[in-house]
């Protein structure tokens, strides 16, 4: 079986990853600070945004691919793609903001924390029954 449901979130995933990192590099440049945050608290924000979504994006893609390669329908892992991307994308948003949108940012994590739970839970159940 060739996966088509995880290539489709993992590039929209990695497209936003490009943006997110962007916005670091611009920021640094702007702020004149090559490693560090150099104090900067919004190029300190920047790089927040950036590594929490490195930090909950792959395991997320993983479980999806695995999900798929044991044979999970279509419109489950279009589910679990859609709750990835979308928390992704919330908390971003939502921790990015000057001031933090609170709400997005956390109604973000539940979508991330739902789908990694609920695709594990699918993985551990099919790899045991």
């Amino acid at each position: 079986m060739i996966p088509t449901v995880t290539p489709l979130y993992a590039g929209i995933l990695a497209l936003f990853l490009v943006y997110l990192s962007f916005q670091v590099i611009f920021r640094r440049q702007s702020a004149k600070v090559s490693l560090g945050d150099g104090d900067d608290s919004l190029l300190s924000k920047r790089i927040r945004v950036h590594a929490n979504f490195v930090e909950y994006a792959p395991i997320g893609l993983i479980l999806l691919l695995m999900a798929e390669l044991q044979g999970a329908p279509l419109w489950v892992c279009h589910i679990l793609g859609i709750m990835l991307l979308a928390g992704r994308v919330m908390h971003a948003k939502g921790l990015a903001a000057d001031p933090q949108i609170v709400p997005l940012r956390k109604n973000g994590m539940i979508l991330t924390f739902a789908m990694l739970t609920f695709a594990a839970i699918a993985n551990i159940a099919h790899a045991i029954f």
